[in-house]
Protein backbone atom coordinates (compact mmCIF):
# COMPACT_ATOMS: atom_id res chain seq x y z
CA UNK A 1 0.00 0.00 0.00
CA UNK A 2 1.30 3.32 -1.08
CA UNK A 3 1.84 5.31 1.84
CA UNK A 4 0.50 9.49 1.75
CA UNK A 5 3.97 11.05 1.79
CA UNK A 6 4.62 8.05 -0.99
CA UNK A 7 1.18 9.24 -2.86
CA UNK A 8 2.39 13.35 -2.53
CA UNK A 9 5.93 12.14 -4.02
CA UNK A 10 4.24 10.23 -7.36
CA UNK A 11 1.83 13.41 -7.62
CA UNK A 12 4.69 15.94 -6.82
CA UNK A 13 6.82 14.32 -10.24
CA UNK A 14 3.84 14.13 -12.80
CA UNK A 15 2.83 17.45 -11.66
CA UNK A 16 6.18 18.65 -12.42
CA UNK A 17 6.29 16.50 -15.69
CA UNK A 18 3.03 18.23 -16.77
CA UNK A 19 3.66 21.49 -16.13
CA UNK A 20 6.77 21.36 -18.98
CA UNK A 21 7.33 23.41 -21.81
CA UNK A 22 5.93 22.62 -25.13
CA UNK A 23 5.68 25.20 -27.08
CA UNK A 24 9.26 27.09 -28.74
CA UNK A 25 7.29 30.75 -28.03
CA UNK A 26 6.81 30.05 -24.04
CA UNK A 27 10.07 28.97 -23.91
CA UNK A 28 11.67 31.81 -25.14
CA UNK A 29 9.49 34.67 -23.55
CA UNK A 30 10.47 32.45 -19.85
CA UNK A 31 14.40 33.04 -21.15
CA UNK A 32 13.52 36.56 -21.81
CA UNK A 33 14.62 36.11 -25.58
CA UNK A 34 12.93 36.41 -29.14
CA UNK A 35 12.43 34.31 -32.86
CA UNK A 36 14.86 36.96 -34.22
CA UNK A 37 17.29 36.03 -31.49
CA UNK A 38 18.22 32.57 -33.11
CA UNK A 39 18.19 32.92 -37.05
CA UNK A 40 18.25 29.28 -37.65
CA UNK A 41 14.97 28.42 -35.46
CA UNK A 42 12.65 26.11 -36.89
CA UNK A 43 10.14 28.19 -38.35
CA UNK A 44 7.63 25.87 -37.52
CA UNK A 45 6.13 23.29 -35.24
CA UNK A 46 8.33 20.01 -36.08
CA UNK A 47 7.05 16.17 -35.69
CA UNK A 48 9.90 15.87 -33.01
CA UNK A 49 8.17 18.11 -30.52
CA UNK A 50 9.82 20.32 -27.75
CA UNK A 51 9.31 19.03 -24.77
CA UNK A 52 11.23 20.75 -21.34
CA UNK A 53 11.06 20.07 -17.71
CA UNK A 54 10.57 23.73 -16.28
CA UNK A 55 13.32 22.91 -13.80
CA UNK A 56 15.42 22.01 -16.37
CA UNK A 57 14.37 25.34 -18.17
CA UNK A 58 15.00 27.12 -14.83
CA UNK A 59 19.08 26.26 -15.14
CA UNK A 60 19.32 28.17 -18.66
CA UNK A 61 20.85 31.61 -18.55
CA UNK A 62 18.56 34.31 -19.33
CA UNK A 63 18.57 36.45 -22.85
CA UNK A 64 21.76 33.69 -24.10
CA UNK A 65 20.84 32.09 -27.68
CA UNK A 66 23.64 30.06 -27.10
CA UNK A 67 22.86 28.69 -23.61
CA UNK A 68 24.58 25.20 -23.79
CA UNK A 69 21.18 23.62 -21.98
CA UNK A 70 18.57 25.89 -24.64
CA UNK A 71 21.20 24.31 -27.63
CA UNK A 72 20.13 21.00 -26.59
CA UNK A 73 16.39 21.10 -27.02
CA UNK A 74 15.84 24.10 -29.16
CA UNK A 75 14.42 23.38 -32.68
CA UNK A 76 16.88 24.42 -35.40
CA UNK A 77 16.41 25.07 -39.23
CA UNK A 78 19.20 22.82 -39.61
CA UNK A 79 17.25 19.71 -38.61
CA UNK A 80 15.72 19.88 -41.77
CA UNK A 81 18.73 19.49 -43.99
CA UNK A 82 19.78 16.01 -45.16
CA UNK A 83 23.22 15.15 -44.62
CA UNK A 84 24.62 12.14 -45.99
CA UNK A 85 25.37 9.83 -43.77
CA UNK A 86 23.03 10.54 -41.02
CA UNK A 87 19.95 8.05 -41.18
CA UNK A 88 17.02 7.18 -39.16
CA UNK A 89 18.56 4.17 -37.43
CA UNK A 90 22.04 4.83 -36.54
CA UNK A 91 23.12 2.42 -34.56
CA UNK A 92 21.07 -0.33 -36.09
CA UNK A 93 18.50 -0.97 -33.31
CA UNK A 94 16.39 -3.07 -36.21
CA UNK A 95 18.88 -5.15 -36.59
CA UNK A 96 19.63 -6.09 -33.11
CA UNK A 97 15.54 -6.97 -32.27
CA UNK A 98 14.65 -9.79 -31.04
CA UNK A 99 10.75 -8.83 -31.10
CA UNK A 100 8.82 -6.95 -28.23
CA UNK A 101 11.31 -4.61 -27.52
CA UNK A 102 13.97 -6.77 -26.52
CA UNK A 103 17.62 -5.35 -27.93
CA UNK A 104 20.77 -7.70 -27.96
CA UNK A 105 23.68 -6.28 -29.27
CA UNK A 106 26.16 -7.43 -26.60
CA UNK A 107 27.57 -10.73 -24.90
CA UNK A 108 25.26 -11.44 -21.72
CA UNK A 109 23.61 -8.16 -22.33
CA UNK A 110 19.76 -7.62 -23.19
CA UNK A 111 18.28 -4.30 -23.37
CA UNK A 112 14.69 -3.86 -22.69
CA UNK A 113 12.48 -0.65 -24.19
CA UNK A 114 10.29 -0.39 -21.97
CA UNK A 115 8.58 2.85 -23.26
CA UNK A 116 8.60 5.46 -25.83
CA UNK A 117 7.87 8.59 -23.42
CA UNK A 118 10.55 11.00 -22.48
CA UNK A 119 10.56 13.88 -19.91
CA UNK A 120 12.80 16.07 -22.17
CA UNK A 121 13.06 15.69 -26.39
CA UNK A 122 16.77 16.07 -27.15
CA UNK A 123 17.55 17.05 -30.37
CA UNK A 124 20.58 14.63 -30.74
CA UNK A 125 18.71 11.72 -29.84
CA UNK A 126 19.83 8.73 -31.81
CA UNK A 127 16.00 7.06 -31.45
CA UNK A 128 14.41 10.09 -32.39
CA UNK A 129 13.05 8.10 -35.14
CA UNK A 130 12.68 5.10 -33.62
CA UNK A 131 9.18 3.12 -34.34
CA UNK A 132 7.70 3.10 -30.48
CA UNK A 133 5.03 0.29 -30.41
CA UNK A 134 7.38 -2.56 -30.24
CA UNK A 135 7.04 -2.83 -26.67
CA UNK A 136 2.99 -3.18 -26.43
CA UNK A 137 4.00 -7.41 -25.33
CA UNK A 138 6.43 -6.74 -22.59
CA UNK A 139 5.36 -9.91 -21.42
CA UNK A 140 6.93 -11.58 -24.63
CA UNK A 141 10.10 -9.90 -24.34
CA UNK A 142 10.15 -11.10 -20.04
CA UNK A 143 9.86 -14.83 -21.24
CA UNK A 144 12.60 -14.31 -23.65
CA UNK A 145 15.17 -12.79 -20.76
CA UNK A 146 14.28 -16.06 -18.45
CA UNK A 147 15.19 -18.42 -21.34
CA UNK A 148 18.54 -17.24 -22.73
CA UNK A 149 20.46 -18.21 -19.46
CA UNK A 150 23.82 -16.48 -21.48
CA UNK A 151 22.28 -13.21 -19.95
CA UNK A 152 23.70 -11.93 -17.07
CA UNK A 153 22.41 -8.25 -17.06
CA UNK A 154 19.71 -6.50 -18.08
CA UNK A 155 19.27 -3.03 -19.71
CA UNK A 156 16.37 -1.00 -18.98
CA UNK A 157 16.43 1.74 -22.20
CA UNK A 158 13.47 3.68 -23.74
CA UNK A 159 12.38 6.60 -24.20
CA UNK A 160 13.25 6.95 -20.23
CA UNK A 161 12.39 3.38 -18.07
CA UNK A 162 11.91 6.00 -15.29
CA UNK A 163 8.83 7.23 -16.93
CA UNK A 164 6.94 4.31 -15.61
CA UNK A 165 5.08 4.78 -12.58
CA UNK A 166 6.55 3.32 -9.23
CA UNK A 167 4.22 0.32 -9.09
CA UNK A 168 4.76 -0.97 -12.54
CA UNK A 169 8.54 -0.77 -12.65
CA UNK A 170 8.18 -2.68 -9.26
CA UNK A 171 6.79 -5.09 -11.05
CA UNK A 172 9.18 -5.50 -13.55
CA UNK A 173 12.13 -5.50 -11.47
CA UNK A 174 10.49 -8.18 -9.27
CA UNK A 175 10.20 -9.94 -12.09
CA UNK A 176 13.78 -10.06 -13.30
CA UNK A 177 15.11 -10.70 -9.57
CA UNK A 178 13.26 -14.06 -10.00
CA UNK A 179 15.42 -14.63 -12.87
CA UNK A 180 18.36 -16.81 -11.27
CA UNK A 181 20.71 -16.29 -14.28
CA UNK A 182 20.95 -12.78 -13.94
CA UNK A 183 23.09 -10.43 -11.60
CA UNK A 184 22.46 -7.21 -12.86
CA UNK A 185 19.84 -4.25 -13.32
CA UNK A 186 21.04 -1.51 -15.43
CA UNK A 187 18.96 1.39 -15.56
CA UNK A 188 19.34 4.58 -18.23
CA UNK A 189 17.65 7.56 -17.57
CA UNK A 190 17.99 11.28 -18.21
CA UNK A 191 15.08 11.84 -15.62
CA UNK A 192 17.30 12.68 -12.48
CA UNK A 193 19.09 15.03 -14.27
CA UNK A 194 15.95 16.70 -15.83
CA UNK A 195 13.33 15.71 -13.39
CA UNK A 196 14.82 14.89 -10.27
CA UNK A 197 11.22 14.80 -8.77
CA UNK A 198 11.31 11.15 -10.17
CA UNK A 199 13.71 9.99 -7.64
CA UNK A 200 11.02 8.75 -5.37
CA UNK A 201 11.29 6.88 -1.52
CA UNK A 202 9.15 4.07 -3.06
CA UNK A 203 11.75 3.92 -6.25
CA UNK A 204 14.60 4.16 -3.84
CA UNK A 205 13.09 1.03 -2.10
CA UNK A 206 12.67 -0.78 -5.53
CA UNK A 207 15.84 -0.51 -6.25
CA UNK A 208 17.34 -1.14 -3.01
CA UNK A 209 15.39 -3.83 -2.12
CA UNK A 210 16.25 -6.06 -5.33
CA UNK A 211 18.88 -9.01 -4.83
CA UNK A 212 20.36 -7.48 -8.37
CA UNK A 213 22.97 -5.19 -8.36
CA UNK A 214 21.24 -1.88 -9.32
CA UNK A 215 23.25 0.49 -11.66
CA UNK A 216 21.95 3.71 -12.97
CA UNK A 217 23.45 5.74 -15.82
CA UNK A 218 22.21 9.09 -15.75
CA UNK A 219 22.93 11.72 -18.94
CA UNK A 220 24.67 14.80 -17.97
CA UNK A 221 25.97 16.84 -21.21
CA UNK A 222 26.84 20.05 -19.20
CA UNK A 223 27.36 20.69 -15.40
CA UNK A 224 24.93 23.41 -15.53
CA UNK A 225 22.73 20.55 -15.75
CA UNK A 226 23.13 19.26 -12.32
CA UNK A 227 21.18 21.16 -10.06
CA UNK A 228 21.09 21.39 -6.19
CA UNK A 229 17.84 19.32 -6.68
CA UNK A 230 19.61 16.43 -8.99
CA UNK A 231 22.51 16.42 -6.75
CA UNK A 232 20.16 15.71 -3.55
CA UNK A 233 18.20 13.20 -5.64
CA UNK A 234 21.28 11.36 -6.68
CA UNK A 235 22.64 10.81 -2.95
CA UNK A 236 19.38 9.54 -1.93
CA UNK A 237 19.92 7.11 -4.48
CA UNK A 238 23.93 6.56 -3.71
CA UNK A 239 23.22 5.64 -0.13
CA UNK A 240 20.58 3.46 -1.50
CA UNK A 241 23.51 1.26 -2.81
CA UNK A 242 22.74 2.50 -6.40
CA UNK A 243 26.15 2.37 -8.71
CA UNK A 244 26.30 5.79 -10.58
CA UNK A 245 27.43 6.36 -13.85
CA UNK A 246 27.51 8.94 -16.26
CA UNK A 247 27.57 8.76 -20.00
CA UNK A 248 27.39 11.70 -22.08
CA UNK A 249 27.15 12.54 -25.99
CA UNK A 250 29.82 15.45 -27.59
CA UNK A 251 28.16 18.01 -28.96
CA UNK A 252 28.85 21.24 -30.86
CA UNK A 253 28.00 24.33 -28.82
CA UNK A 254 27.63 22.49 -25.48
CA UNK A 255 30.26 20.82 -24.47
CA UNK A 256 33.23 20.90 -27.03
CA UNK A 257 35.55 22.46 -25.06
CA UNK A 258 37.84 21.45 -22.10
CA UNK A 259 36.95 23.79 -19.67
CA UNK A 260 33.36 22.54 -19.95
CA UNK A 261 34.08 18.82 -20.26
CA UNK A 262 36.31 19.54 -17.16
CA UNK A 263 33.60 21.18 -15.29
CA UNK A 264 31.40 18.20 -15.84
CA UNK A 265 33.66 15.50 -14.47
CA UNK A 266 33.84 17.58 -11.57
CA UNK A 267 30.72 18.64 -10.72
CA UNK A 268 29.52 14.76 -11.24
CA UNK A 269 32.00 13.67 -8.67
CA UNK A 270 30.75 15.79 -6.15
CA UNK A 271 27.53 14.31 -6.83
CA UNK A 272 28.77 11.04 -6.48
CA UNK A 273 28.69 9.86 -9.94
CA UNK A 274 31.60 8.44 -12.52
CA UNK A 275 32.19 9.54 -15.93
CA UNK A 276 31.71 6.31 -17.51
CA UNK A 277 31.64 7.24 -21.64
CA UNK A 278 31.05 10.34 -23.80
CA UNK A 279 29.98 9.02 -27.05
CA UNK A 280 30.81 10.18 -29.98
CA UNK A 281 27.61 11.66 -31.69
CA UNK A 282 25.34 8.77 -33.25
CA UNK A 283 25.00 9.74 -36.97
CA UNK A 284 21.33 10.34 -36.40
CA UNK A 285 18.79 12.44 -39.22
CA UNK A 286 18.77 16.18 -37.87
CA UNK A 287 21.60 16.22 -35.71
CA UNK A 288 24.13 16.85 -37.99
CA UNK A 289 24.70 20.34 -36.96
CA UNK A 290 25.94 18.89 -33.24
CA UNK A 291 28.83 16.83 -34.83
CA UNK A 292 32.38 17.26 -33.81
CA UNK A 293 35.14 15.55 -35.31
CA UNK A 294 37.33 12.39 -34.22
CA UNK A 295 40.35 14.47 -33.83
CA UNK A 296 39.25 17.08 -32.21
CA UNK A 297 37.44 15.16 -30.15
CA UNK A 298 40.58 13.06 -29.53
CA UNK A 299 42.73 16.46 -28.64
CA UNK A 300 39.78 17.32 -26.26
CA UNK A 301 40.26 13.85 -24.00
CA UNK A 302 44.33 14.68 -24.40
CA UNK A 303 43.99 17.69 -22.93
CA UNK A 304 41.51 16.70 -20.18
CA UNK A 305 43.63 13.95 -19.09
CA UNK A 306 46.14 16.59 -18.71
CA UNK A 307 43.94 18.26 -16.33
CA UNK A 308 41.92 15.57 -13.92
CA UNK A 309 43.06 11.75 -12.88
CA UNK A 310 42.19 9.44 -14.77
CA UNK A 311 38.77 7.98 -12.86
CA UNK A 312 37.20 11.63 -14.04
CA UNK A 313 38.41 10.96 -17.71
CA UNK A 314 34.98 9.59 -19.69
CA UNK A 315 36.16 6.77 -22.09
CA UNK A 316 35.61 8.69 -25.67
CA UNK A 317 33.73 5.64 -27.67
CA UNK A 318 31.42 5.41 -30.53
CA UNK A 319 28.93 2.95 -31.19
CA UNK A 320 29.19 0.72 -34.56
CA UNK A 321 26.50 -1.04 -36.03
CA UNK A 322 27.54 -4.89 -35.53
CA UNK A 323 30.28 -4.31 -33.47
CA UNK A 324 30.40 -6.55 -30.44
CA UNK A 325 31.38 -3.35 -28.13
CA UNK A 326 31.69 0.48 -27.38
CA UNK A 327 34.51 1.09 -30.20
CA UNK A 328 37.22 3.59 -27.96
CA UNK A 329 38.43 6.30 -29.74
CA UNK A 330 40.60 7.83 -27.25
CA UNK A 331 43.48 4.95 -27.50
CA UNK A 332 44.43 4.79 -31.05
CA UNK A 333 43.79 6.11 -34.36
CA UNK A 334 41.12 4.37 -35.80
CA UNK A 335 39.53 3.50 -32.08
CA UNK A 336 40.73 -0.11 -32.71
CA UNK A 337 43.40 -2.18 -30.91
CA UNK A 338 46.66 -2.12 -32.30
CA UNK A 339 48.15 -5.22 -32.95
CA UNK A 340 51.10 -5.71 -30.63
CA UNK A 341 54.43 -7.87 -31.07
CA UNK A 342 55.81 -10.38 -27.98
CA UNK A 343 58.43 -7.76 -27.44
CA UNK A 344 55.89 -5.00 -27.19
Amino acid sequence: MVSRSQATCQTGWREALAASLVEVDELLELLGLRRSDIPDLAPHSTPFRLRVPRGFAALMRPRDPDDPLLRQVLPLGAEAREVAGFVTDPVDDAGAARGHGLLGKYQGRALLITTGACAIHCRYCFRRHYPYGHEARPEAALEAIETDTRLTEVILSGGDPLMLDDARLGALIARLAKMAHLRRLRIHSRLPVVLPERVTPELIARLAGTRLKPVLVIHANHANELSAASAAALAELRRAGVTLLNQSVLLRGVNDGVEALHALSERLFTCGVLPYYLHQLDPVRGAAHFEVGDEEARALIRALRAQLPGYLVPRLVRERPGAPFKLPLDAEPDGLPMARTAAG
